[in-house]
This record gives structure tokens, C-alpha cells and sequence, in this order.
């Protein structure tokens, strides 16, 4: 029965330990405020085919965030959400172009570095980009999720540094990064990638990934203010410092 869900190309042990880590990387993503996305691609990197990681990752991202957006539906900064997608199409249609062409090692060196510098440097509250920085937003962000799978920290940056209140942000967070998934699962379905045989182990990696969002969403409503904005810094500061270590390593061997 549970050979079903293993894909050609991944062991039935494989497809299980996904399962599994969907629900722990989703339950991470709401309680600590980043992460989750980044850790599950990091696992995926080892265990899916090359081909299927980018296109599986979104599809696994938009249920888990999906489901975060229902249950904080109430703080959604929907107007925010609308300028972001209005960004993201041409940012999908411009990353889809170009997927393979860029090195994937000195944009991962590249976004540790901002991520690390935006995250500690003293910044004013960026709400006075204001719509048109939505869009700007989402446009960049949705041409290196294309290429590269994770931009979740740079998203959270910026949301991080414009909603003061973190019921907000975790909820336009969970939002603009559904939309960012769809868009970008829809483009790989466009260009051709067959997510047929993928569909049964991505249910299952969804219903994980909702009941570990259920779950983390109450850690979140119980975690003090001071101590979530330092678990979400020390968190950031880590992925980064991942991306950068695995960007310059990539770039050495290339």
C-alpha cells in the first residue's frame, strides 16, 4: 500500500521519510517563523531526482502554506498579497526562461549575503514601499524561486521589517508564498514537467503538512513576542550562512 506513493526513480523508504518531515518542517515554518521550506529542500536534495525537486518542493510549499494562510486568514494584508502577485507573473515567466542558464552557486552565495546583511543591519519599518514595492518584490523573488527552489528568508525579510505584529506577518508570509508556489508550479506544468506520477507521495506530503501547520500555529499564539523575533534572526542567520557556505563550495568545484 505504501509502495503507491513512491514514485520511479524513489525508494518507498525515501517517500516515507518525506512524509514524515513534511509534517516537521511545516510545524518549524509556523512556530519559528522560517525554515521549513529550506530544510525539506535541503532533505529533498537527497533523496528526489534532480529533475523533480524545484516543481515537487512548490507544489508540497503551496499546500503547507495554503493551509497556514486558512487558519490566519483574519491578519492577511490583502492588498499587499495583490501588488505581489502582480509581480510574480512576469518574475515566473522571466525565471522559467533562463532555469539552468544562471549559476545556482553564486545566487545562493548572493542571498546569504543579503539575507545576512537586511537581517542585523538597524533598517526602518518598510511600509512605506508600499504597493509598488509588493510588486517588486514578488517579481524578484518569483525569478529565483524558478531557479533555485528557496527564497522563503528573503520574503520573511522583507515582510519581517513591514509587519510589526507577527500574527500579520506569519499570515501575508503563508500567503504571498502560496501565490508564489502557484505560480510557479503553474509554469513548470507549462513547460512540460509531468507531475502525474509525483501526485499521490504530494497528497500525502500535504496532510502532513497541515496537521504540522495546525500544530505550530499554536506554538506560535504561546510563544512571547521577544523570544520569536530572536528564534526567527538566529534562524535566518543560519540558513544564510548555509547558503553562502554551499554557494562558495559549488562555485570552488565548478
Amino acid at each position: 500500500m505504501i509502495s503507491v506513493l513512491a514514485p520511479p526513480g524513489l525508494d518507498v523508504w525515501a517517500a516515507v521519510v518525506l512524509i514524515v518531515a513534511s509534517f516537521f518542517t511545516s510545524a518549524l515554518t509556523v512556530s519559528a517563523g522560517i525554515g521549513g521550506g529550506v530544510v525539506l529542500l535541503g532533505l529533498m536534495g537527497y533523496l528526489v531526482p534532480v529533475a523533480a525537486i524545484i516543481p515537487v518542493h512548490g507544489v508540497v510549499q503551496l499546500g503547507s502554506n495554503v493551509g497556514r494562510a486558512a487558519m490566519l486568514r483574519d491578519h492577511v494584508a490583502w492588498a499587499c498579497l495583490a501588488a505581489f502577485f502582480i509581480g510574480a507573473v512576469p518574475g515566473a515567466w522571466a525565471g522559467s526562461s533562463v532555469v539552468g542558464a544562471l549559476s545556482d552557486s553564486a545566487l545562493k552565495a548572493a542571498l546569504g549575503g543579503f539575507i545576512l546583511v537586511i537581517t542585523w543591519m538597524r533598517l526602518p519599518r518598510l511600509a512605506a514601499i508600499r504597493l509598488p514595492g509588493f510588486a517588486v518584490t514578488g517579481a524578484i523573488t518569483t525569478f529565483l524561486t524558478m531557479i533555485f527552489g528557496a527564497t522563503g528568508p528573503f520574503n520573511a525579510v522583507v515582510l519581517s521589517k513591514t509587519f510589526p505584529d507577527r500574527l500579520r506577518f506569519q499570515a501575508t508570509t503563508a500567503a504571498v508564498m502560496s501565490l508564489q508556489h502557484l505560480v510557479k508550479t503553474s509554469a513548470f506544468a507549462l513547460a512540460g514537467f509531468a507531475f502525474g506520477p509525483w501526485l499521490p507521495l504530494i497528497a500525502a506530503m500535504i496532510l502532513t503538512g497541515l496537521a504540522g501547520t495546525w500544530v505550530g500555529s499554536h506554538i506560535l499564539r504561546k510563544t512571547p513576542e521577544s523570544r520569536f523575533r530572536l528564534v526567527f534572526r538566529i534562524l535566518l542567520t543560519l540558513l544564510a550562512l548555509d547558503l553562502i557556505r554551499r554557494g562558495v563550495a559549488g562555485m570552488a568545484h565548478g
